[in-house]
């Protein structure tokens, strides 16, 4: 796997800004704490559209930050057959877990051309054993992450094929921080036709027939645009409720969990 950047920083950096927003967006973190997470150091690599970056049980010594772009959880079957478990946006950690258990139970791919920072498991651990309390904003925001994954099996399982596809939208509209008060939004989500279908389990015939039902209610998803005319339409044929993001709670005091 190569990369076009190479190059570790030990300074402090507003390339981990948006890491420290999610974090901060649901735990109170001190100035020092904030300052301390801004420090970690990283290496910054840029991953060209469909490549992994992290194999399927490969053993990692880092943790991946989505700096630029659009990432992909994946698992598959004997056969090699892949299936997206997750999507992962600018500021998201998709693989914060490795930090207690480096081997991948999951592969990483960018699903777009995209930049990761990644941040070693030493610097991790010492920076959770000087501020016990990021380990507790740590431990908050892969629950965050649980919750989301919940809902992607619920969305599998129990809804048709147009619900998936409304479902889909309506999270990244929200995750992307793109929602209007109107209910008229435009945001970017560089997926093609096939990963929309391979997210929602279903073959690209369907998901194009699908979303083509979905541009009658105004929501059309073109060159990786999508187009919400009506959000509340799709929230109600997505049956999507945006608490399970977590993103209007109150951010909770960490207390000296130990890391």
């Amino acid at each position: 796997m190569r990369s076009r950047l190479q190059s570790w920083s030990a300074r402090v950096t507003p390339n981990l800004q948006k890491f420290l927003e999610r974090l901060t967006s649901r735990s109170v973190l001190t100035d020092e704490q904030q300052e301390a997470i801004l420090g970690l150091p990283f290496l910054a690599r840029q991953i060209e559209a469909n490549q992994d970056f992290v194999e399927l049980d490969e053993k990692t010594e880092h943790s991946c930050l989505v700096l630029e772009g659009l990432v992909g959880r994946f698992d598959e079957n004997s056969l090699g057959d892949r299936q997206i478990t997750a999507l992962h946006i600018a500021g998201d950690m998709p693989d914060l877990q490795s930090l207690v258990q480096p081997t991948a139970p999951a592969a990483l791919q960018a699903l777009s051309a995209s930049i990761i920072l990644q941040i070693p498991h030493g610097a991790l651990r010492a920076l959770t054993r000087a501020h016990p309390a990021i380990s507790e904003a740590f431990w908050r925001d892969n629950l965050v992450d649980s919750t989301i994954s919940t809902q992607w099996i619920a969305n599998l399982g129990r809804r048709n094929a147009p619900s998936r596809i409304a479902h889909l939208l309506c999270e990244m509209a929200y995750r992307y921080d793109a929602v209007s008060q109107d209910g008229k939004l435009q945001f970017k989500l560089p997926m093609t036709q096939s990963q929309i279908a391979n997210a929602t389990g279903m073959t690209m015939i369907h998901a194009n027939r699908t979303l083509k039902k979905l541009a009658a209610i105004g929501t059309t998803l073109c060159s990786g645009i999508v187009v919400i005319k009506n959000l509340d339409a799709l929230t109600d044929l997505g049956d999507f409720d945006e608490d399970y993001l977590q993103r209007n709670v109150s951010p909770i005091e960490c207390h000296c969990i130990a890391p």
